[in-house]
C-alpha cells in the first residue's frame, strides 16, 4: 500500500451518501462512497478529480461499515435519485462490503444501482459475484496501448492493460446486467480509434462512454471533489479536455466500426459546448 492513512474517526462523522448529483451519463445519481477514510484507488490517474490518490492499492477492506452506510441513506434524499451510483472516494470494489451493501440498497431504496469500476479487480471471482448484483456496471477502459494505459491511469505495480482485458472478458461472460465502458479522452491519450474499437467489439458492451476531463485536478483530496460540480471552492488546476469536435468524431467512428453498441458522445458534447457558450448545429 502506497500513501499515507488520515484519521479514520474524523472522516466517517461525514457522510458516505451523497447528492443526488446532476450526470451527463445517468441522470440523477445518489452516490455511495464505501471508502470515504481518503481517497483510495488501484489507479492514480493523471485528470482525477479526486486528485493525487493519497492511499493506492490491491487489497480489499472494510472502510465504512455497513449500518452507517444505511443510516446516511435514511438520512438521504434518495427519493429524490433516479439511480444509486457506487463510486465516490476512489475504486468501490477495494470496499469488503461492496455486494452486502448493494443488496440492502436495492431492496430499501427500489431503485436501480451502478457500479464505476477501474477494472483492476475483475480477476477475483468474489468481486466479479459481487459486481454481478449491480443492474449496470460500468467499466474504464481509457487506452487500447500498455504504453497509454502506463502514462494516463497510471496503476498500481503489476496491474497491466493485459490484467485488466483478461477479467473484463471474464466478467462479461459471467454478468447478466448492463455493461458500459467508459473511455477518457486527454490529449496524450490518443490512440488509433480502430485499436479500442476491436477492443469493444471483443468485450461486446452495451454501451461506450467517449468522455473527456472537465472538472479541476485538486493539489490534495476534498469530500467535496466526490460529487458533479461546475467549479470548486479549493485549490485546483484547470484541466485540458479535447474539444467537443474531437469526442464527436471519436463517436461517429465508433458507431461505424462497432454497430449495435449504443456510443454516448453527444450529451458530453452539449455540456461542453454550453460552458463555452456554444451550441452544436
Amino acid at each position: 500500500m502506497e500513501g499515507t492513512q488520515v484519521s479514520i474517526d474524523s472522516h466517517l462523522q461525514a457522510s458516505s451518501v451523497y447528492g443526488p448529483v446532476r450526470s451527463w451519463r445517468v441522470g440523477s445519481s445518489l452516490g455511495i462512497d464505501l471508502l470515504l477514510v481518503n481517497s483510495i484507488c488501484s489507479f492514480n490517474c493523471s485528470y482525477c478529480q479526486l486528485g493525487n490518490i493519497q492511499v493506492r492499492t490491491l487489497t480489499r477492506s472494510l472502510f465504512v461499515p455497513t449500518a452507517k452506510v444505511m443510516a446516511d441513506l435514511e438520512r438521504s434524499a434518495w427519493r429524490e435519485a433516479s439511480v444509486v451510483t457506487f463510486s465516490g472516494s476512489g475504486e468501490p470494489t477495494l470496499a469488503l462490503n461492496l455486494g452486502e451493501t448493494t443488496r440492502l440498497i436495492k431492496d430499501y431504496t427500489g431503485l436501480p444501482t451502478l457500479v464505476l469500476t477501474n477494472g483492476t479487480l475483475l480477476n477475483m471471482s468474489d468481486v466479479r459475484k459481487e459486481l454481478g448484483l449491480a443492474d449496470r456496471v460500468f467499466v474504464k477502459l481509457d487506452a487500447a496501448s500498455e504504453a497509454t494505459f502506463q502514462r494516463v491511469n497510471r496503476p498500481v505495480e503489476g496491474i497491466t492493460l493485459a490484467s485488466i482485458l483478461r477479467g473484463l472478458r471474464r466478467f462479461r461472460d459471467e454478468y447478466s446486467g448492463y455493461l458500459g465502458l467508459q473511455t477518457m479522452f486527454v490529449h496524450s491519450s490518443l490512440d488509433r480509434i480502430e485499436e479500442l474499437a476491436a477492443l469493444v467489439r471483443e468485450i461486446r458492451p452495451e454501451e461506450v462512454q467517449v468522455n473527456t476531463p472537465t472538472r479541476p485536478y485538486p493539489s490534495e483530496w476534498h469530500l467535496a471533489s466526490r460529487g458533479s460540480h461546475e467549479g470548486v471552492s479549493y485549490p485546483a488546476r484547470p484541466v485540458k479536455p479535447v474539444s467537443a469536435e474531437y469526442l464527436l468524431r471519436v463517436g461517429e467512428e465508433l458507431r461505424r466500426l462497432c454497430p449495435g453498441v449504443l456510443v454516448q458522445d453527444v450529451a458530453k458534447a452539449h455540456e461542453m459546448l454550453g460552458r463555452q457558450g456554444r451550441c452544436l448545429s
